[in-house]
């Protein structure tokens, strides 16, 4: 049991990581794009995007600690312990 909950705590922390990086990724894209001044709506539209993947990255995030918890034997787990800040958002 404790390998499988090492592979979940592993996979956790890719999300967590991916959720992080993906974001930053777009805003960079969007301040290349802004810097260049070839298009400002797009620019706008990657910005508007991060922001919401980093919405959906806490929530994602939350639900996965839950589910990890859950799996490792904590069955007080809630979804309220979960919630976390975990992209400064």
């Amino acid at each position: 049991m404790e390998a499988e909950d090492n592979v979940l705590e592993g996979l956790l922390d890719e999300i967590r990581n991916l959720m992080r990086r993906f974001p930053q990724a777009l805003e960079q894209r969007s301040a290349e794009i802004a810097a260049s001044g070839k298009d400002p709506e797009l620019a706008g539209k990657l910005r508007g995007g991060a922001d919401a993947m980093k919405d959906s990255g806490n929530i994602y995030v939350s639900w996965a600690k839950h589910y990890v918890s859950l799996a490792s034997g904590n069955t007080d787990a809630t979804s309220d312990e979960d919630e976390t800040e975990d992209f400064d958002v």
